[in-house]
């Protein structure tokens, strides 16, 4: 992680920022992120592996297509250079202007409606987004050597990969934009306006909608924690109700082997423990 002067320097470097607040946000899976004010403005500041920059840049042009067809969404601040992000020894960092609004709560039930609502309106809104950074949805290599690390791990992983494998080729899923991370503090609401909205889009790529479906309910605790959530998607989402039901406990499960997966090759030891307990809890 980039210590502080690193970021501002950045910041100030890139961007012409010269920031007077720097909030780091919750991790979520995919990236890390800062809130920032510099002078008038506030910001928000995002960092992914380099290997992710192009679905990183792919999400900051989604959002700029959301904006285009008048849902809130961070507006993606270019470099100094014209360039989308900017490469650090930690990765690359991304930089999009805050939309107003408090963070929605996961554990809210409220909150979760808002979510959801707002997680099926974006993937509705991306149908007709084309870019080159989009990539393929991408199953796991199970023969990776960081699988290794423990040894219940591959095995875990191949079993998900292997059922998410089943489920795409026997069932019709619906296709499209995915958001990538779909935390709940990516959401916000302003509260004296009454609009929802996103702070920014993951690092996107294509593939079954449900598997956003399930990273927001692995996020919310899973789906016993997870019902005004769903039925906020279900009211505004384009994937069908008898869809979601049979795909998310099969794309859940994948969602945490990604988690393993990624905890292993880094060696993120809690990461690591709390996705084998997810894991090891699922029916099945």
């Amino acid at each position: 992680m980039p210590d502080d002067e690193l970021l501002r320097s950045t910041l100030r470097d890139q961007w012409h920022l010269v920031p007077t607040e720097i909030t780091e946000r919750p991790a979520t899976l995919m990236s890390r992120g800062w809130e920032v004010v510099a002078g008038d403005g506030h910001y928000v500041a995002r960092l992914a592996e380099s290997a992710a920059r192009q679905q990183i840049e792919a999400g900051l042009m989604a959002a700029e297509h959301l904006r285009g067809v008048r849902i809130d969404a961070g507006e993606p601040i270019r470099t100094l250079g014209g360039g989308l992000t900017a490469e650090t020894p930690y990765g690359a960092l991304a930089v999009l202007r805050r939309v107003p609004g408090r963070h929605l709560d996961g554990r809210d039930p409220v909150d979760q409606q808002w979510w959801g609502e707002r997680l099926g309106a974006v993937h509705r809104a991306l149908r007709e987004f084309r870019h080159p950074g989009l990539r393929p949805w991408q199953l796991i290599d199970v023969d990776a050597p960081h699988l290794g690390a423990e040894p219940w791990l591959r095995g875990a992983v191949a079993a998900a990969v292997t059922a998410a494998t089943r489920l795409t080729v026997t069932d019709q899923l619906t296709y499209g934009v995915l958001h990538g991370d779909p935390a709940p503090d990516t959401f916000v609401l302003d509260t004296a306006t009454g609009r929802s909205g996103l702070l920014h889009c993951g690092a996107s790529g294509t593939g079954p909608l449900v598997y956003d479906v399930a990273a927001a309910v692995a996020y919310a605790g899973g789906p016993e924690q997870a019902a005004e959530l769903l039925d906020g998607y279900r009211a505004a989402g384009p994937v069908s109700a008898d869809e979601l039901d049979a795909a998310l406990p099969v794309l859940l499960r994948l969602r945490w082997a990604v988690q393993a997966d990624r905890a292993a090759r880094q060696g993120l030891g809690d990461e690591l423990s709390r996705a084998r307990q997810a894991l090891e809890s699922m029916p099945g």
